[in-house]
């Protein structure tokens, strides 16, 4: 089954949760952006290091995570963060991950958020392995794993979503396709007209998104959890959306794409989508933006203040976390 949700700008029907929840999604929006655009800053300060901006993503990752369950698994690449703290990882944590610091890495008990990664697709068998555990446990819990376009020309894209089919496991592959895989845009990838119908080779449902908007990637992602939970396997989802920013603070956007498209793609602003929805329906005023601005301010802050100002690692912590005890064997 191929379901092409074309991007339009518009949203896809009638709004799949109520406004209070639209009310605290868009908070979450608010925070991620914030959140993003102070770890810029950070990077360029040289506070902390490889950075992957996610400006304009915050529709996808946040409107996927909230339709998941507090104890789902979530497997992220490298710029899913709004997603992972959405399932309870803690901004402080993210920030020292990112300044690397390994104890940035580690999840709280009760999270079930796996680290971020940097190799590309490599993590989609662990959303795999995951869901495969809580089906041999006998549990309904499911796997969310995130990653690019560029994710979808590797081997591991391909053997884990063939393994996933074969055994119906409960997991849901949801891909922004941000336009570009570092500078490579999506037609130099591959030849399909979409990534969705890669899905069709396997035998699962492949959907196409708009990836700006908040309702529809809500929607899509809670009929693929439900259906994973209920055995009947993965779900294919391309959540079209832009990255605003540069791949990297390092980064030169501009070599490989122009100013034009840049500014066509800002004027779908996610956050800008859903701010006009809930005005149209007077839950929105300047007011409390500012009171969602400062908020998100003073926990970006304390976050910051945690993750950039704690005691250094030791020599025993970092032998400890890269070599085994030496066991005595009996003779």
């Amino acid at each position: 089954m191929l379901q092409i949700l074309t991007p339009s700008g518009n949203l896809l029907g009638e709004p799949p949760i109520d406004l209070d929840l639209t009310c605290r999604l868009y908070k979450a929006m608010v925070f991620a952006r914030a959140f993003d655009r102070r770890a810029v800053a950070l990077e360029k300060q040289g506070s902390i290091a490889g950075y992957y901006p996610f400006e304009g993503q915050e529709a996808a990752q946040v409107g996927s995570a909230a339709a998941l369950e507090p104890d789902d698994w979530l497997v992220p690449s490298h710029r899913d963060l709004a997603a992972m703290w959405m399932q309870g990882y803690p901004m402080d944590l993210l920030f020292r991950w990112h300044a690397g610091d390994e104890r940035g890495g580690h999840s709280p008990e009760g999270v079930n958020v796996l680290p971020p990664t940097t190799a590309v697709a490599g993590h989609l068998s662990h959303a795999v392995g995951l869901a495969w555990a809580e089906r041999l446990k006998g549990n309904e819990r499911v796997a969310i794993a995130y990653f690019g376009d560029g994710a979808t020309t590797d081997g591991g894209f391909h053997e884990s979503l063939n393994l996933a089919a074969l055994f119906k496991l409960g997991v849901v592959f949801f891909c922004q396709n941000n336009g570009y895989s570092l500078s490579t845009p999506g037609k130099g990838l591959m030849v399909s007209a979409s990534i969705a119908e890669k899905a069709l080779g396997y035998g699962v449902p492949g959907i196409q998104v708009d990836g700006n908007d908040l309702f529809g990637v809500f929607k899509v992602v809670d009929q693929a959890v439900q259906r994973a939970r209920i055995g009947k396997g993965p779900t294919l989802i391309e959540a079209v959306t832009y990255r605003v920013g540069p791949h990297t603070v390092m980064d030169d956007p501009s070599r490989y794409r122009s100013s034009e498209e840049v500014e066509a793609w800002k004027a779908k602003d996610p956050l800008e989508r859903v701010r006009v929805y809930l005005s149209e329906r007077d839950r929105w005023d300047l007011r409390w933006q500012e009171r969602l601005d400062d908020q998100a301010g003073a926990e970006i802050d304390r976050a910051t203040k945690v993750a950039l100002h704690h005691d250094p690692v030791s020599v025993d912590e970092v032998m400890n976390s890269v070599f085994a005890s030496r066991v005595e064997v009996g003779s």
